[in-house]
């Protein structure tokens, strides 16, 4: 009788520790889904401000401050701006949710020295967050309880806004209705925020700029050539700023597959692997970016390049399927400028004609003709082919032929950058079931 006590007892036990595991599998599935689509969320933010028209930034703004304070549950988002001549924080752009009362008319020419907690921890670069609004000192009618709670604020977090090391503001998210929680992943990624609405803002100020310039034709062309370098920094400082919270998902996913082998079964290593792809999918994605603002960024020197060398470098970097052939003309010309630049043309066309080739002996042809004052090149393959209404789409960052790879969707756009800075021009030839044509120039200077 003592025996079947004691294994009861032993089975209870069994059963209650198996409930608690599977009680933290579920918990940590739920932290690497919603971090994936905080990812997401960001991602296709800034993606819409990197094609945004500056008439639209104010608009995009806006419902940016919604979608991101949507998805971290606060009730209230908002941008300030500091004004250190003299000494003040004003309130310029708000969101507000359903039944929570604007606030931005209250919060203008507020002076600083009535959130000094709140200025010390901005001019360190970190994050002001108060937890709970409740727990702060009652320290007079000035101190910072007395200032957020006539706003209802249960909880805030407040995150910097800093351009060329200076600070010129904060992002802000307040919890009206419950007390708000977030995680240093979270936190990382609000900063990335942070320091994508300083970039749009500064474009949109510049822009804006530029059009009380018109006038003057010089100083209008710097302008422009600024920003164009601004907006290349954006990418770049934004998806480089991706990387590291990206990175902690997939080490974080692979370490619970790892930990857990035994014991997932057949649908748990499908779900996960699935959210693998997507990281890697993201990880294309950011790398595409990157590239992408690169194109203008590169400070190695140009000399004269053999296109037939650089060819042969990017062949070794491929995997070519067995049943698909390259053929490259063996006289192909030289000409000065990048390499890194070249390659990337040529690297990204061919990628393109493996990854469109649906055929059992697939072909692809590399060459080019001396016209009198530019070589034509183009990359041939008897591929599925490209309907006409998409050959202008193709060009435009961020747009696929289909949706089920883990490919940016930025190659083209890179190889169409490139050439543009070269001065030269690109266009194609296609026929549905039966290949595509890409045609490019560089000019012989």
């Amino acid at each position: 009788m003592r025996n079947q006590h004691k294994n009861s007892k032993i089975k209870k036990a069994e059963e209650l520790k198996n409930q608690h595991n599977n009680s933290n599998q579920h918990e940590k599935d739920l932290i690497i889904k919603r971090q994936l689509r905080f990812q997401q969320l960001l991602i296709s933010i800034s993606n819409t401000y990197i094609n945004a028209d500056v008439s639209d930034i104010d608009y995009l703004i806006n419902r940016s401050l919604k979608q991101i304070g949507e998805f971290v549950e606060s009730d209230r988002s908002y941008i300030f701006s500091y004004n250190f001549d003299d000494n003040t924080t004003s309130n310029t752009y708000e969101w507000c949710g359903e039944g929570i009362t604007p606030e931005i008319d209250n919060l203008q020419d507020i002076p600083v020295n009535f959130i000094p907690q709140w200025l010390e921890a901005h001019k360190k670069g970190e994050a002001f967050y108060v937890e709970d609004v409740s727990l702060l000192p009652k320290d007079g009618e000035h101190g910072l309880r007395a200032i957020l709670e006539p706003q209802g604020i249960k909880s805030l977090i407040a995150i910097p806004k800093i351009k060329n090391n200076q600070l010129i503001g904060f992002v802000g998210f307040d919890a009206v209705k419950n007390i708000n929680k977030y995680t240093e992943t979270e936190k990382d990624i609000l900063f990335v925020f942070a320091n994508m609405l300083v970039n749009v803002i500064q474009r949109k100020e510049n822009e804006e700029k530029i059009k009380t310039q018109e006038e003057k034709k010089e100083e209008l062309l710097l302008d422009l050539s600024r920003q164009n370098e601004q907006l290349n920094e954006y990418a770049h400082v934004v998806s480089h700023d991706l990387k590291s919270p990206l990175t902690n998902i997939h080490t974080l996913i692979n370490w619970f597959i790892d930990d857990k082998i035994d014991s997932l079964n057949k649908k748990d290593l499908e779900h996960l692997n699935l959210v693998l792809f997507n990281v890697e999918k993201m990880d294309f994605l950011i790398k595409g970016i990157l590239d992408y603002s690169t194109v203008d960024r590169l400070e190695s020197e140009d000399c004269k390049i053999n296109f037939n060398t650089i060819l042969y470098e990017v062949m070794q970097t491929l995997l070519l399927p067995d049943n698909i052939k390259v053929k490259i003309q063996d006289n192909l010309p030289s000409l000065y400028g990048n390499a890194w630049r070249f390659k990337q043309v040529f690297q990204n066309l061919i990628q393109n004609a493996i990854k469109y080739n649906d055929k059992e002996n697939g072909f692809i042809e590399v060459g080019f003709t001396d016209e009198k004052e530019h070589y034509e090149f183009f990359v041939k393959d008897n591929g599925i082919g490209i309907k006409s209404n998409y050959f202008d789409r193709i060009f435009k960052v961020f747009t696929k032929l289909d949706s089920t790879s883990a490919s940016s969707g930025i190659g083209l756009s890179i190889v169409k950058k490139i050439i543009q800075f070269y001065q030269g021009n690109i266009w194609l030839e296609s026929t549905k079931g039966i290949g595509t044509t890409f045609y490019f120039t560089f000019p012989k200077k």
